[in-house]
């Protein structure tokens, strides 16, 4: 029990203090929500399965960039500006001039002076950042800043000459890492029903790892903490005796000790908020960190390190609030500003080309002739790359820019499944679930595949156990391994190892194409033996969801013949992060199931109807397909053919043509970033399409590198511009949209995740180390 708990517990037991109760409940109360606010930090992190890219400082968006770079340095001993060096480079190609220093330095003003008084904030001019790059001293932005927060095994590494930070890092990695298997190991540990901290405990007063390591008696000093991990962060805060007013962020550099963990745990943490479940699993963590800091802290009374820690730890967090370490924020500030210019050399640049496009573009006219397709892609930015081909292939064509889940907001679940994916922004929760069904197949049949399906998959798991398990795996290897020889040599040259899709596994090829969403509402069993489900969406609400995706296009009229709505995801082998390079509009998958399902409704008779009753007249001439655009081949997929009207069979072998011709020249454009010299249509092709086979190859596209704007507008502001890739284009007009609620709409979901992937690609490149994938091969 520690201090304030027993002081807590005794003047309640005799209420002779009143006061001194109020004041300790206090305490508690500033220091829970110092806890709540440390843990809040910490950004999550998406599984690998449906990986999305997500700002990693969000945790700190209270802050401005330059306060969260100095946190960051402080807390987290992360850099996050580039180098002087970098600015150098940008200032010699004019990439950025005087007139973008300047104003970098006029904007800065304010934030230079609070944080390095008024005389050096005057002294920021043109001239002394231009003589800064050319200096380009990297000792200040490597070195931490005196105020740097440090744990426990930090600071006894640095007096010691140990390991132990990296000892406590990689047990607490070990144990986060069996507590949240998702059915990887043969052997399940026996704490996974307990909370984390509670679990760990129990399996801790077991472990010896510690104590061979040169830590004995630290079985016994964990049984010695408390069982509720609150109280045990209250107990090693009291006893490492850190300052009340740096507590907060001294939580928040344990956590950041474990980040890749602490991020994961949030995500998990988030998602039961989604849905209203309150989880306390990152502080459970927390409490584990801080534990192994207490038992080294215990267990080592030596003055040099105690000495050490009241220097490093306590006495300068007690004394130097506020103090600066001038020249690590000299440093700082000048790089932030240097940084405020090269992006402003950017947007100076980008808004006068716009400037320019607008002279020459022809204010879209009521009258204008009716298109032969309408093509609607996402806002990804090598969407911008496909449609501006697809224009120049014929004038015939519209394309216009929308989230690519096109506003469904949809669960779509497998056959054989009874959850699914999240198809919808991970800023929501699905409103709809849709299943996967099997077209034409009697009730009999789908019953057939279902157990089949099964069945294949116990199988395969069985056989990938045999050849992993501890004790076949070596047998295996031995009368199998030869045979083994012919296929890693087709697997290599690209002949035989192919992508098996989630949706596709356990299937036949036959049955696999024949899958499709079930819109219609229903209530029946999703798996053998299950209670039934209701999946499907009401016709009220297929009407709802239809106006509200076609009112955010602005496409309520003028219809073209045909209207393709274009989802996206990528096709690679061998790639971990394969889910990173799927849309992250549909919660990190691909938008097969919600350009099918928006196909659907707004096919559907009865859709139309209603949407006619609100003033959106659908053609009875126009059709809907659902295509997929695969961002590393730039092949396309028409979806459910079999319902094309024969009415439309030769729109969409010209639409096909017309692809071909733009993906051709898409991939032309994109091959010299992918390192492919040669231009010779067909080898070209062919050798794009070929890395997304190669098991070797560590970046089959380059995803959304390089992305830098977010523009929402009409489709002519920029038309007839070559954005190069590096800009999201959502569909806006303004004249539509007199509440403004479609803005807000944009603003509030596809921008928030246009700004994450922009500082996920931002932190990855400043400081790939910390923030990226490091040395991906």
């Amino acid at each position: 029990m520690s201090k304030k708990t027993a002081v807590l517990k005794e003047s309640v037991e005799l209420n002779d203090d009143v006061e001194q109760v109020e004041s300790v409940a206090g305490e508690m109360v500033a220091l829970a929500g110092q806890i709540t606010q440390a843990c809040k930090r910490v950004p999550p992190l998406w599984p690998l399965k449906n990986f999305v890219a997500v700002n990693p400082f969000m945790g700190l968006a209270d802050q401005r960039f330059a306060t969260a770079c100095s946190t960051m340095r402080r807390v987290a001993h992360a850099d996050i500006l580039s180098p002087l060096s970098f600015y150098r480079q940008h200032l010699e190609s004019l990439r950025i001039i005087d007139a973008d220093l300047q104003t970098a330095i006029d904007e800065s003003r304010e934030l230079l002076i609070a944080s390095l008084g008024e005389p050096v904030a005057h002294t920021f001019t043109i001239a002394y950042l231009k003589d800064a790059v050319r200096s380009a001293a990297p000792e200040a932005r490597d070195r931490l800043p005196e105020d740097a927060m440090l744990s426990v095994s930090e600071v006894f590494d640095s007096v010691r000459d140990t390991h132990w930070s990296r000892f406590i890092v990689e047990e607490c990695s070990k144990w986060c890492g069996a507590y949240y298997d998702q059915g990887q190991s043969a052997w399940r540990m026996p704490w996974r029903s307990l909370p984390p901290y509670a679990g760990w405990k129990q399996a801790a007063v077991l472990d010896h790892s510690p104590e061979i390591m040169g830590l004995p008696g630290f079985r016994g000093k964990i049984a010695e903490l408390p069982a509720e991990p609150l109280q045990t962060i209250e107990t090693v805060l009291n006893r490492l005796e850190v300052p009340a007013n740096k507590v907060e962020e001294f939580l928040h550099h344990e956590l950041m000790t474990l980040s890749g963990w602490s991020a994961y745990v949030q995500y998990l943490a988030r998602e039961k908020g989604l849905y209203g479940t309150e989880d306390d699993s990152l502080v459970q963590l927390l409490a584990i960190r801080l534990a192994y800091d207490y038992a080294l802290y215990a267990l080592h009374p030596d003055p040099q390190f105690r000495d050490a820690w009241q220097t490093k730890v306590v006495a300068r967090s007690n004394k130097s609030m506020g103090a600066r370490d001038n020249a690590v924020t000299l440093d700082l500030m000048t790089r932030y500003v240097l940084q405020q210019a090269f992006e402003r050399g950017f947007q100076r640049d980008l808004v006068n080309r716009l400037a320019v496009s607008n002279q020459l573009t022809i204010p879209g006219r009521k009258d204008e002739p009716r298109k032969a397709v309408q093509a609607a892609f996402c806002i990804d930015v090598r969407s911008e790359i496909y449609r501006r081909n697809l224009e120049v292939v014929s004038p015939e064509i519209e394309t216009i820019g929308f989230a690519g889940f096109f506003a469904f907001f949809i669960e779509y679940i497998q056959i054989g499944h009874q959850h699914g994916s999240a198809q919808c922004p991970v800023l929501f929760t699905p409103k709809f679930r849709v299943r996967e069904t099997v077209k034409n197949a009697s009730a009999a049949e789908v019953d057939d595949i279902l157990s089949m399906r099964i069945r294949r998959k116990l199988v395969d798991k069985a056989w990938r156990s045999f050849k992993t398990s501890a004790v076949s795996c070596f047998p295996f290897v031995e009368t199998t391994g030869l045979l083994y020889g012919a296929k890693l040599i087709t697997d290599t040259f690209g002949i035989t190892r192919t992508v098996v899709k989630p949706s596709v596994d356990g299937l036949d090829q036959a049955v696999a194409k024949r899958t499709a969403p079930k819109i219609e509402f229903e209530k029946r069993s999703l798996g053998m033996g299950a209670d039934p489900t209701e999946t499907g969406i009401v016709t009220k609400a297929q009407v709802d969801a239809a106006a509200t995706a076609l009112g955010a296009m602005a496409l309520t009229s003028n219809f073209a013949r045909l209207v393709a709505l274009c989802g996206h995801g990528s096709t690679t082998v061998n790639n971990p992060y394969a889910s990173g390079l799927d849309c992250g509009a549909c919660g990190g998958h691909t938008g097969e199931a919600n350009v099918r399902v928006g196909a659907a409704i707004f096919n559907h008779p009865d859709i139309r109807a209603g949407l006619a009753e609100r003033g959106i007249v659908i053609p009875d001439d126009t059709w809907f397909i659902g295509v997929l655009h695969d961002t590393c081949t730039d092949d396309l997929r028409i979806y459910d053919e079999d319902l094309i009207p024969a009415s439309h069979h030769k729109d969409v072998e010209q639409l096909r043509i017309w692809l071909e011709k733009a993906s051709h020249a898409t991939r032309k454009e994109r091959s010299d970033t992918l390192g492919i010299s040669t231009k010779t249509p067909g080898i070209m092709d062919e050798q794009v399409r070929e890395r997304s086979r190669d098991w070797a190859q560590v970046r089959p596209e380059w995803a959304l590198a390089n992305n830098a704007a977010f523009i929402a507008a009409p489709r002519e502001r920029t038309k007839n511009l070559n954005l190069g890739g590096r800009s999201f284009l959502h569909n806006y007009h303004s004249e539509a949209d007199p509440e403004k609620a479609v803005l807000e709409l944009i603003m509030i979901a596809p921008m928030v995740v246009a700004n994450w992937i922009n500082m996920q690609y931002y932190a990855s490149t400043v400081n790939n180390e910390r923030f990226g994938s490091g040395n991906k091969v």
